[in-house]
């Protein structure tokens, strides 16, 4: 699988770019994608469609977008964007505007790019890093810190953690509310599959890893089509508000997450869920 710096050439980063609205915020997100050779012009029109008609959920962390659209023929390789706005726009969302990050994604298929979003979700879910990016001053410097010396991002996680992870893992063991042959999935469901969804699911992974309950629940990352079929399998769905919107009653608890890099609010809808 491709690595976060595979996909994310130099030429594919532009820092304070003035736009007028979250329209032109994708052109220029996309408009990179076009000339670093992974996508035609038709796949940005595709990415602003996808808005258009399944709402902002790409706007998945207070001040970022993650613009994508379905695998296409407009895709020619598997590629990503970086667009800092040098004044922030609004896309419409309840609680994550306005958006000054906009990343897009063209991706080939629903797999190749998973460990670039892990990775990203982890550089995102970090309040450091996130303001380094923010500061960064060109793209040679943006570069560097989503390469990060090796092992920082983890060592630092897992020492701010180490206290809360403990805690976790005794009120988890001691509510058992998975049995110890049973595996229950939880799907995290974005409109087309490949984008958000991954995003999510890494998040929702770092939880359970640190309340020992991986071996117990599976998370899939899908789309709204193919989650209205997999969702007699589920225990629960986690998505965006208008994710859920579009999904309606489908017989299984359907949790809205505002940021989908925020463990600790992922938490919290995972006690909900277990009552724990």
């Amino acid at each position: 699988m491709a690595a976060l710096n595979d996909l994310l050439p130099k030429a594919a980063v532009r820092l304070d770019v003035r736009v007028a609205d979250w329209q032109e915020a994708i052109r220029a997100a996309g408009g990179l994608l076009v000339e670093t050779g992974a996508t035609t012009d038709d796949y940005t029109a595709e990415m602003i469609r996808n808005v258009e008609e399944n709402g902002p959920y790409l706007v998945i962390a207070p001040g970022f977008a993650f613009a994508h659209a379905r695998p296409s023929p407009a895709v020619l390789r598997t590629g990503m964007s970086w667009v800092r706005l040098e004044q922030p726009v609004e896309f419409g969302h309840e609680s994550n505007d306005p958006v000054r990050l906009v990343v897009g994604l063209a991706a080939e298929d629903s797999g190749a790019h998973t460990a670039a979003m892990a990775a990203l979700a982890q550089l995102l879910a970090d309040p450091a890093t996130t303001q380094a990016l923010q500061d960064a001053a060109d793209a040679e410097a943006l570069l560097a810190v989503l390469a990060g010396p090796d092992g920082e991002h983890d060592d630092r996680g897992q020492e701010e953690t180490a206290g809360e992870q403990a805690g976790d893992e005794r009120r988890a063991g001691n509510a058992q509310p998975v049995s110890e042959k049973a595996v229950h999935k939880i799907l995290t469901v974005c409109g087309n599959g490949v984008g958000t969804s991954l995003f999510l699911k890494n998040t929702l992974e770092q939880v359970l890893d640190r309340w020992g309950w991986s071996r117990h629940v599976t998370v899939e990352a899908t789309d709204t089509i193919s989650a209205k079929g997999k969702a007699s399998e589920a225990v629960a769905i986690l998505t965006s508000r208008e994710i859920a919107r579009t999904l309606g009653e489908i017989g299984v608890p359907v949790k809205v997450v505002e940021d989908f890099t925020s463990g600790p609010e992922v938490d919290r809808i995972l006690r909900d869920t277990y009552d724990v």
